[in-house]
């Protein structure tokens, strides 16, 4: 497998992080400059955004737990040479997750589908993870 093909869902995953920063900040940027929140109410980091920016905000901090999982692996896998086809499309399985969720978590926040897709990337990854350490020990 090429490193091209295993890093390609790293560098989508981390675009999905990037775009959920910069819609945040032009949320909380929006509710500023329109007076809907003031920089008193929030200055120190109380929870006083509306729904929808604090939607967003936490859709972009959950990139931070699952997905460095994802990270590590790949990290692990790619320089000991553990990397083949079905862990390339684990990858992609588990990135159209993580879109998938954030799609829910940003727009309708609909807890029943988005924990089901949360749980589909668990799966994904957990099955990665079994893989992985398969075939690093056992040399399948």
């Amino acid at each position: 497998m090429s490193v091209q093909m295993v890093l390609l869902p790293v560098f989508v995953q981390v675009a999905l992080t990037f775009a959920l920063l910069i819609g945040m900040v032009l949320a909380r940027r929006k509710t500023l400059v329109s007076g809907e929140t003031k920089i008193r109410d929030i200055a120190l980091g109380e929870p006083n955004w509306p729904k929808a920016v604090t939607q967003i905000a936490n859709c972009y901090r959950n990139q931070f737990e699952l997905p460095v999982l994802f990270y590590v692996l790949i990290a692990l896998a790619l320089p000991l040479r553990r990397t083949d086809l079905f862990i390339v499309l684990m990858s992609w399985v588990f990135v159209v997750t993580r879109f998938a969720h954030a799609g829910v978590f940003v727009s309708s926040n609909d807890l029943g589908r988005r924990s089901t897709i949360w749980l589909a990337g668990v799966l994904v990854l957990l099955a990665m993870w079994i893989y992985f350490a398969l075939k690093l020990l056992l040399l399948i």
